[in-house]
C-alpha cells in the first residue's frame, strides 16, 4: 500500500514537473544533468519557503519600524506636554512665592498701622484724663467761687443794712460813713469780678465737656478700627498657617516637634513687634490676649520660615528636565532616589540650608555631593559632571553645588537625587509635592 501511494505521488509530480535535462557542452564532449521531478519539487519548495520567509521578515521589520516611529513620536509629544506642565507649575510656584512676599508686606503695613493707632489711642487716653482732671478742677473752683459769692452777698446785705442805719449812727461826711461807702464799692466790684469769672469758668467747663465727648467718640472709632485690624490679622494668620501645617505633615514631619527644635536653636531671635506688646494696649485684657495670640501666630510663621529653609522642600533643578525613574524597586534592586534627566552641565542646586559632608567620587554614584541638614535630614546629588563645593562648606537653599553629568553607574545624563531621614532613604517627591501647595 505505501509503495502504491508513493507511485501515485511520483506520477502526479511527474505530470506537473516532467523530467528535465540540463546539457553542458564543451569543445570535446557534451554532458547532461538529469533533473528528476522530485528534485525539481524539492528545489521549488525550498525557493518558495525562502521567499515566504523573506516576505514575512520584511513585513515584521516594517511593522516594527512603523511602531517604533509612532512610539518615539508619542514619547516626544508626552515629553513636550510634561515640560509644558512643569513650566506651568514653575510659573504657579513663582506666583505663590510673590503672593507670600506680598502677604508679608501687608502684614508689616498692618502692624505699622496698628502701632500708629495704638499711639493715637494712648495719646487720646492721656488727653481725656487731663480733660477730666481739668473739668474736676474747674468744677471745684466754680463751687468755691459760688460759695464765696454767697458769702459776699450776705456781707453786702449786712453792709447795706449798716449803710441804711449809717446816717443815724454817723453824720454825712464823717470818716465812718466814708469807710462804709468804700467797703460797699469794693465788695460790689469783687462780686462783679466773681460773676465774670464764674461765667468764664462755666463756659470753659462746657467747652471741656464738649471736647471730652468728641475725644471719647474718636476713641470709640479708633477702638472699632483697631478691632477690625485685629480681626484681619487673626484671619490672615489662620489662613497662612493652614497650608504650612499641611505641608510639614504631608512630608512626615511633626510640626510641633519641628518648631520646638527651631525654637531651641533660635531662642535669641527677636522681631519688629515691640509696639504690639500686650501690656501697652489700652483695650484691657481682651485686646492684650488677642495681640498675644497674633504675636504667637506670627512667631510660629517665622519659625516655619526658618524650618522651610532648613528642610529640602525645594527642587534641585531650575532648568528644563524630565523624570526618568522614581523611588522604589527597579531591576530587582531598591532605587533609593529620583532620577531627573536634563541637559549636560545643567546647574544643580541645594534644596535646603546645610553643611557639605561629602564632595567627590563614590562608587556607583560617580561625582557625589552629600549635604547634612537640620532635623536629621541628609540629601545626596549623584552622577555630577562637576562638583562646585567642598567638605565642610556651608550652603544655603538655592546655592549651586555642581553640574549635571553622566559619571558613575549611569546610562545617560541625569541627576540622581536622594533624601534620607536619620539614615533611611525616603521618596524625595514627598517633600517636593508637599511644597507644591505652598510655594
Amino acid at each position: 500500500m505505501p509503495t502504491r501511494l508513493l507511485g501515485r505521488m511520483h506520477a502526479a509530480i511527474e505530470r506537473r514537473l516532467p523530467e528535465q535535462r540540463l546539457f553542458l557542452r564543451s569543445d570535446t564532449e557534451t554532458r547532461f544533468i538529469r533533473l528528476k521531478p522530485v528534485t525539481q519539487a524539492v528545489a521549488l519548495s525550498g525557493t518558495a519557503l525562502v521567499l515566504a520567509w523573506s516576505i514575512v521578515a520584511t513585513a515584521v521589520l516594517l511593522m516594527d519600524s512603523i511602531g517604533s516611529g509612532s512610539a518615539r513620536e508619542q514619547s516626544r509629544l508626552e515629553q513636550a506636554t510634561y515640560e509644558t506642565r512643569l513650566d506651568a507649575l514653575s510659573t504657579e510656584r513663582d506666583k505663590r512665592a510673590e503672593e507670600a512676599a506680598a502677604a508679608q508686606e501687608r502684614f508689616a503695613l498692618a502692624l505699622g498701622q496698628v502701632s500708629a493707632m495704638q499711639s493715637a489711642l494712648l495719646a487720646s487716653e492721656e488727653r481725656r484724663k487731663e480733660l477730666e482732671t481739668g473739668i474736676g478742677v474747674i468744677q471745684a473752683t466754680l463751687r468755691r467761687t459760688m460759695t464765696e459769692r454767697d458769702a459776699a452777698r450776705g456781707k453786702v446785705t449786712e453792709l447795706a443794712a449798716a449803710a441804711s442805719e449809717g446816717p443815724a449812727l454817723a453824720p454825712a461826711g464823717s470818716p465812718r460813713g466814708e469807710d462804709v461807702t468804700e467797703t460797699l464799692d469794693f465788695v460790689t466790684a469783687a462780686l462783679d469780678r466773681t460773676a465774670t469769672e464764674r461765667d468764664e469758668m462755666a463756659r470753659k467747663a462746657l467747652d471741656a465737656k464738649d471736647e471730652a465727648d468728641e475725644i471719647a467718640y474718636e476713641l470709640k472709632l479708633l477702638e472699632q478700627r483697631n478691632n477690625d485690624i485685629f480681626a484681619q490679622l487673626e484671619e490672615a494668620v489662620t489662613v497662612s498657617m493652614e497650608p504650612l501645617d499641611k505641608m510639614f505633615s504631608s512630608a512626615g514631619l511633626d510640626p510641633e516637634e519641628l518648631l520646638e527644635k527651631v525654637r531651641r536653636g533660635y531662642s535669641g531671635l527677636g522681631g519688629p513687634l515691640g509696639p504690639l506688646a500686650p501690656a501697652a494696649l489700652p483695650g484691657g485684657d481682651a485686646d492684650a490676649a488677642r495681640a498675644a495670640k497674633i504675636l504667637e501666630g506670627l512667631d510660629r510663621m517665622n519659625l516655619y520660615r526658618i524650618a522651610v529653609e532648613k528642610a529640602p522642600f525645594a527642587m534641585p533643578l531650575k532648568t528644563s528636565y524630565r523624570y526618568t525613574s522614581g523611588f522604589g524597586r527597579r531591576w530587582g534592586r531598591m532605587h533609593e532616589g529620583t532620577d531627573l534627566a536634563g541637559a549636560h552641565g545643567s546647574p544643580i542646586l541645594a534644596t535646603a540650608d546645610g553643611t557639605v559632608i561629602h564632595a567627590g567620587w563614590e562608587s556607583g554614584y560617580g561625582n557625589l555631593v552629600k549635604i547634612r541638614h537640620e532635623f536629621g535630614i541628609e540629601t545626596r546629588y549623584g552622577h555630577m559632571s562637576k562638583v562646585r563645593v567642598k567638605v565642610g562648606q556651608k550652603v544655603s537653599r538655592g546655592d549651586r553645588i555642581g553640574d549635571m553629568g553622566n559619571t558613575g553607574r549611569s546610562t545617560g545624563t541625569h541627576l540622581h537625587y536622594e533624601v534620607r531621614v536619620n539614615g533611611t532613604a525616603i521618596n524625595p517627591m514627598t517633600y517636593i509635592k508637599a511644597a507644591n501647595n505652598v510655594f
